[in-house]
């Protein structure tokens, strides 16, 4: 089935599927049948904020002062959210967007794509600006086994849907109910990298944070973390439209057919995260945090994320009690207080930390 940029038939799009359905036409939002998915899409564009924006000046003296088992806990964290980020820049436009059949959708993952991409950046940031080489640190992502690892299982669902959906819409071959089935696992993966794979790594961060140390990264995390935040929101939103409004009777089917399998998928990553807190604190600890409190935090994660997409919470750690409610008011960026000359300069763009001055850059400068 050969695909359009521009469906010339009058379609009328609030009668239509989230995905699979017709082409689209022409871009409208003014008539709406998921109204939630809009206001979310106007919700990230208005937190559109550059890195640059964040000073990490004293992020680079706080990181020469680490010991070796803090360096390690910041660095293994900073190259296991670029590896997530990595694939978030491109999983939902490379894997959803083909088959999309709703305006407000395509609007929302479009800008989702565009967030993420920040985000990368943002990791580019700090690195440039904490590291005196950071090619050493790039170059040592895929060396390391505990982040390949996670590498497998973010990224096999949707590498499944997409060859799946295209032998079905493209070469004929399958079934539309295995190619359901592939995306709505597709979807509860994203949930779950969205909404729980990122969370060691912002405890830990927003922990430096708390002890005044790493500032400028903590700020650029948790504008990182505000933004996940809106990404769960439309995974989830996806997910209880099949189970509410959507009325597809194949997906329906899916979802009662996969229930045990998504309890599995989510314990998967639940043990795949604690063993992650595990290797981060196998050379030591950090003020304000252990092991043991991660995992705790993972289980009360999981339980929250779970409830939400109506799933039956299966962890000891209650989502009505945060083991760590020192993270809350990260989450929130806006309750983050900072002097300019500390962290953070909204009003204009600075450039951060040069790295390329040279010694006779000034020869000729007279005051």
């Amino acid at each position: 089935m050969a695909k359009t940029v521009f469906n010339r038939n009058e379609i009328d799009f609030t009668k239509e599927p989230m995905f699979f359905g017709e082409d689209q036409s022409v871009q409208r939002y003014d008539v709406f049948k998921y109204p939630a998915l809009d206001k979310l899409n106007q919700t990230m564009l208005g937190y559109f904020w550059r890195p640059e924006e964040v000073s990490l000046q004293k992020d680079r003296s706080d990181y020469a002062t680490f010991r070796p088992e803090q360096k390690h806990i910041f660095t293994s964290n900073l190259k296991y959210q670029t590896l997530l980020d990595s694939v978030q820049g491109r999983g939902p436009s490379l894997a959803f967007l083909p088959y999309v059949s709703n305006p407000e959708l395509e609007g929302c993952i479009v800008t989702w794509d565009f967030f993420e991409t920040i985000h990368s950046r943002s990791y580019t940031h700090i690195m440039k600006n904490v590291y005196a080489d950071p090619t050493e640190v790039f170059d040592t992502i895929l060396n390391d086994e505990e982040i390949l690892k996670r590498a497998v299982s973010v990224t096999e669902n949707y590498d499944t849907f997409s060859k799946m959906a295209e032998d079905y819409f493209v070469k004929g071959k399958g079934d539309i109910l295995d190619v359901k089935k592939q995306l709505y696992l597709a979807m509860i993966n994203v949930n779950i990298l969205e909404g729980l794979r990122f969370y060691v790594s912002f405890a830990c961060s927003f922990a430096f944070g708390e002890l005044k140390l790493m500032e400028g990264s903590a700020k650029i995390l948790s504008l990182i973390a505000r933004d996940e935040s809106q990404h769960l929101a439309i995974s989830q939103q996806i997910i209880k439209a099949y189970l509410t409004k959507e009325n597809d009777k194949v997906m329906n089917k899916v979802i009662k057919d996969t229930e045990k399998e998504i309890y599995q998928i989510y314990d998967d990553a639940v043990q795949e995260e604690k063993r992650w807190a595990s290797y981060l604190f196998q050379k030591g600890s950090m003020i304000g945090l252990s092991e043991k409190l991660l995992h705790q935090y993972i289980e009360y994660i999981a339980n929250r994320r779970m409830r939400m997409i109506g799933l039956e919470q299966k962890y000891e750690q209650s989502s009505a009690n945060n083991p760590l409610p020192w993270t809350q008011h990260w989450f929130n960026s806006r309750s983050l207080q900072n002097a300019p000359q500390e962290t953070e300069i909204e009003s204009y763009v600075i450039g951060g930390v040069k790295q390329d001055v040279k010694k006779d850059q000034f020869k000729k400068f007279k005051l």
